[in-house]
């Protein structure tokens, strides 16, 4: 039946649709941007490295999601860069079904990811006593590997249900990378089981995920109102505000980008919202981690004194 069909076999990317003046200034401004995600998370990655008290559940999670915030970015901006640079901005279909296979596998990651860093703060601050042995390094490491698994698989579904529609034009993806969204929109067949299956997905990844998240800090909110010591009161906040600030970020974006009404978020507001949740977030994350959180910043202090000459 499908003989007669000419397939896409590459998508031009339309990004975004400026002046060549202001699109060499968001060229410079993204990859002032994107150096700044490479730098923040690196260092973060550094200093759980070499700084054994940063050796905990807590800092072992953060350096998976400083790793998926590196993969993240480098999946969607370089490729958003150099269109900015270039009047071909072309990108073949294999090369575009990675790249959406990617974003959607670090994206669901994430999210799995900051549910077990909320459960993690749960264990610490309401069963303290129970702490290590909760949250054991077997057990950090089977949370770790089945967030990266699962965010993988889902991902995977997502892309072999692409597969499985013609592409015979048009072949004009109206975003700087190949979102799903997007991608699905340039497809011949019927899309609605793509679409049903984003959704229950949504629900999945993003709905249940953020009720367990509330949940959590709900809970942990209510532990330490009941700590005594003001220090000790202190030092909890700061750390859950810390993830509560990332949390809202991420989640927010997403469910607004992928759960709200379409007429909500015309094609031009999805391209900055993507861009909020590939470039910005990243970016944000290790300041937030580090600017208040009193441990990351001592860890860095004492990797700084060491540098320095005797």
């Amino acid at each position: 039946m499908m003989e007669n069909q000419t397939w896409v076999t590459e998508f031009i990317l339309l990004g975004f649709p400026l002046s060549p003046k202001m699109q060499m200034l968001l060229f410079g401004l993204f990859s002032l941007f994107y150096a700044f995600t490479l730098l923040g998370n690196g260092v973060i990655l550094g200093l759980i490295w070499l700084d054994s008290r940063l050796h905990t559940p807590m800092y072992f999670f953060l350096a998976h999601l400083a790793i998926v915030d590196i993969s993240y970015a480098s999946n969607n901006v370089p490729k958003m860069l150099e269109n900015l640079l270039h009047e071909k901005k072309t990108i073949f279909f294999v090369p575009c079904i990675i790249q959406t296979f990617l974003y959607m596998a670090f994206a669901h990651t994430e999210c799995l990811l900051l549910v077990v860093m909320s459960y993690d703060r749960y264990v610490a601050i309401c069963h303290p006593l129970h702490y290590s042995v909760i949250m054991s390094w077997r057990v950090c490491t089977v949370l770790a590997a089945t967030s990266w698994a699962c965010g993988s698989l889902l991902a995977l579904v997502h892309v072999v249900l692409i597969l499985r529609l013609p592409f015979c034009g048009p072949h004009e993806i109206n975003h700087f990378f190949c979102e799903i969204l997007s991608v699905l929109g340039l497809a011949c067949g019927d899309t609605r089981l793509n679409q049903v299956v984003i959704f229950a997905a949504s629900v999945f990844i993003l709905v249940g995920p953020l009720c367990t998240v509330l949940v959590s800090y709900t809970r942990i909110l209510s532990a330490i109102l009941r700590i005594q010591s003001g220090e000790g009161r202190r030092k909890a906040f700061s750390t859950c505000s810390s993830h509560l600030c990332v949390v809202g970020l991420f989640f927010g974006s997403a469910i607004v980008m992928y759960m709200a009404p379409e007429s909500r978020h015309p094609e031009e507001q999805q391209k900055i919202l993507s861009l909020f949740y590939s470039l910005f977030n990243p970016m944000l994350n290790p300041l937030i981690y580090s600017l208040r959180n009193a441990e990351v910043k001592g860890a860095l202090g004492r990797a700084l004194c060491k540098e320095r000459p005797a």
